[in-house]
């Protein structure tokens, strides 16, 4: 029998609302909500092939637990025992530093991942934390915590209502955005250019989003920061600053302009090879747009510069009078938010509050980062344990962190290591313990993170489509079970984790003079809590707590779960709106537009007007029907232009002998690996690019149709060494390498990037 259920997309960052179609307790169809109040029907191939994702064959369906070096298949029950017995041990002999955790991508994606993570590494009291924000977007976090005092607040771009948009490192036609959740971003470009706007795209290949836009300028990669210099530059210069409305919310503006003395777009304009007039005019058209929003993401984070150029994205907007107002760059507010409180100096944001083992790479956010974890585990110091045993959860960083052929071989060495994934991949194959979380189908979908970067308010959640098939667990239970097997309370009922955090919360909630159940009870206001299960009562409690929520009762017309639960295509909560000085929470309670750690950076950027690398140089890229190393093992989202080839610009070809379609070895300071050239003039001389999250070749996994066409693992051209110094963020975009024939005997050699 047929029926449909609505779900939220979990496959990229754009959250668009599904209409799944169910045959037999089989999701066989899906296609866009029309009644969604947020993506109103709008659906990427990723979605329409959602299907195809939550029935693949290869997905883990019970535990994995390794007996006499092999896993096999176990008992829920088998596998939390031996979690328990794996980690515990090393926490009491080695202490809880012993014990890293590996946090992936998907983690974002959905509810187990969002509630129970900050609960394990709370309760292991690890400082051994690594996730994909350092391969990806740990610069803007860094960026926005100084700036703004907070890590977490991040303008995005009002799309809807800007009159002029420069995207730099970004290709939102691909990627569906990043750091701006938008379903249909395509769409709300041609919007913008059906309503006479401007879009103008900085990026070293002609993406298909380049070619949507005004104004296309192929940069030298890894430049972004010296460009963006020189646009601030030129407002100070030229007396275009107007910050408008936020001028008494800011700090620093005239050691801002000192700081920005020496890169003017002369001096700039060799090292980016963009002209210096070219350079002008972008500044004078921000400053003279109504609204503008300046918006960088991916290709503007992984390169050498990348927290600086994150903070200058939002000086620009900062300085044109374009940030916290519509059509400019704005905070939004996610219904979950904490409870909001009021403006007012906080406690800031400070780095490197304590360092890496082996390098000493500072602390961000909380995190060391991931192109640390080999070295943190096969190299011994006199300073502390290196980590022992490794908990990865949805984390493949064998395949998304640089140098994977030393961390494969770390992985191996590790005493105890435990994976929540669904599949046996290049990362879970060595695992003591596997834990399998369900097909997205069988599990709730609420966005967390996303709406807090979301283009419109708005709030939504699905049950899930499908009921647990018998013998599955759901993954919030796997990781609250996780949490207590880790921290020393394994056999309590798991409802226990969900029950600690309430009490936590309301308990702390009570005691704020600006909380909306300030000097109430928390056992009284814990029994008001509706839901069906513990992660349910969790999402009413930060419903009633946040921004739009009833507060227990106080607000007769707030938002709780029931009224969600009674709305299944969401409620929109408006358009963003300025918020400041409320997000700010420096402890000057202003932006402070030129924190220390910036101003102490700034000369390896001027060193960098001087820098020309030399020969070729890589970047990445992004396709739209894949997300990092998740999908390639679904045959409808590989093929076609999902392809892993190097882009090879014509006359680059014809200098080194190569021909379309031909393998070519390229070479990097990690290592080496063979892909298919690919002859295009999308990207411009001298430049070369190759996607990530590809390469499955390792033998051991259980991903049939990835091993099949498993592509090369561009990471595997990098060792570890390259980092953004604030961040910690792993330089992946503008680095050089070596590219020759497969068939030749000598390679051409080219300059390392300096």
């Amino acid at each position: 029998m047929s029926r449909t259920a609505l779900r939220i997309c979990p496959l990229c960052e754009a959250t668009c609302g599904l209409t799944l179609t169910i045959d037999d307790g089989r999701v066989t169809g899906a296609r866009g909500d029309r009644d969604d109040v947020f993506s109103k029907g709008f659906i990427c191939p990723k979605g329409a092939a959602f299907g195809a994702v939550d029935s693949d064959p290869d997905r883990l369906r019970t535990p994995l637990v390794r007996v006499d070096g092999e896993l096999r298949e176990a008992t829920w029950a088998e596998a939390f025992d031996a979690v328990a017995a794996g980690i515990r041990p090393v926490v009491e002999r080695h202490g809880p530093h012993a014990v890293g955790l590996v946090l992936g991508n998907p983690n974002v994606h959905t509810v187990a991942g969002a509630l129970y993570p900050p609960v394990l590494i709370a309760g292991l009291g690890t400082r051994s934390l690594f996730t994909a924000s350092t391969v990806d977007q740990m610069p803007k976090h860094v960026s926005s915590g100084l700036l703004f005092g907070d890590a977490n607040a991040i303008p995005v771009p009002d799309l809807d209502r800007t009159d002029h948009l420069l995207l730099i490192g970004a290709n939102p036609l691909e990627s569906n955005g990043s750091l701006c959740t938008a379903p249909d971003f395509p769409g709300r470009l041609k919007a913008l250019r059906a309503r006479g706007g401007t879009l103008t795209v900085i990026d070293p290949r002609r993406t298909r989003t380049a070619r949507l836009a005004d104004r296309h300028l192929a940069v030298r990669p890894g430049t972004d920061a010296l460009l963006l210099a020189a646009m601030a530059h030129t407002l100070f210069d030229e007396g275009l600053v107007d910050p408008g409305e936020q001028a008494p919310h800011l700090q620093g503006l005239d050691d801002l302009a000192a700081a920005l003395h020496d890169f003017t777009p002369e001096a700039v304009a060799p090292a980016c090879d963009v002209d210096a007039a070219t350079l002008r005019t972008l500044a004078r058209e921000l400053a003279a747009a109504p609204t503008a929003a300046v918006y960088g993401r991916i290709g503007s984070c992984t390169v050498p510069h990348g927290t600086l150029a994150s903070w200058l994205v939002d000086v620009l907007n900062i300085l044109t009078g374009n940030l916290d107002r519509p059509g400019g760059a704005l905070f939004p507010q996610a219904a979950t938010d904490r409870t909001p409180r009021p403006a007012g100096p906080g406690r800031g944001f400070a780095l490197g509050r304590w360092h890496s083992r082996v390098s000493r790479h500072p602390e961000a956010k909380g995190e060391l980062p991931l192109a640390a974890l080999a070295e943190e585990i096969d190299t011994p110091t006199d300073d502390g344990e290196p980590v022992r045993a490794l908990i990865a959860v949805a984390a493949n960083p064998v395949l998304s962190a640089p140098d994977g052929d030393r961390l494969d071989k770390a992985l191996g060495s590790l005493d105890f290591m435990v994976s929540v994934d669904p599949y046996l991949n290049e990362t879970s194959l060595h695992a003591d313990v596997v834990l399998p979380p369900p097909p997205p189908a069988q599990s709730p979908h609420h966005d967390f993170a996303f709406n807090t970067l979301a283009v419109r308010n708005q709030v939504r959640y699905t049950r899930p489509a499908v009921p647990l098939e018998p013998g599955r667990m759901a993954e919030t239970e796997i990781l609250a079970r996780l949490v207590l097997a880790a921290t020393g309370m394994h056999g309590a009922d798991p409802d226990a984790v969900d029950a600690m955090v309430v009490d936590q919360t309301l308990s702390k909630a009570v005691r704020e003079p600006h909380s909306p159940v300030h000097g109430r009870d928390p056992k009284e206001l814990a029994a008001l809590l509706t839901g069906g299960n513990g992660p349910e009562r969790r999402l009413d409690m930060m419903l009633r707590l946040g921004p739009y929520g009833d507060g227990f009762g106080a607000d007769p017309d707030g938002l709780t779960l029931e009224k969600l639960l009674a709305h299944p295509h969401g409620i929109d909560l408006g358009p963003l709106r300025p918020r400041l000085p409320r997000p700010l929470k420096t402890r000057s309670g202003k932006v402070e537009l030129l924190p220390d750690p910036i101003a102490a950076d700034l000369p390896r950027l001027r060193a960098a007007l001087d820098e020309r690398p030399g020969g070729l140089v890589l970047v990445g890229r992004r396709h739209l029907r894949s997300n990092n190393s998740w999908m390639h093992n679904v045959p409808a989202l590989t093929g076609g232009s999902n392809r892993c080839t190097l882009h090879l610009h014509p006359g680059d070809a014809e200098r080194l002998g190569v021909r379309d379609g031909q393998p070519v070895r390229i070479k990097g300071a990690g290592g080496e690996v063979t892909a298919p050239a690919e002859i295009t003039d999308g990207v411009r001389p001298g430049v070369v690019s190759l996607p990530h999250g590809w390469g499955h070749d390792r033998p051991g996994t259980r991903t049939r149709h990835a091993a099949a066409d498993p592509g090369a693992n561009v990471n595997q051209l990098l060792d570890g060494s390259l980092l953004d110094p604030l961040s910690g963020n792993a330089v992946l975009n503008g680095f050089s390498v070596e590219v020759a024939p497969l068939t030749a005997t000598v390679t051409e050699t080219f300059g390392a990037l300096t």
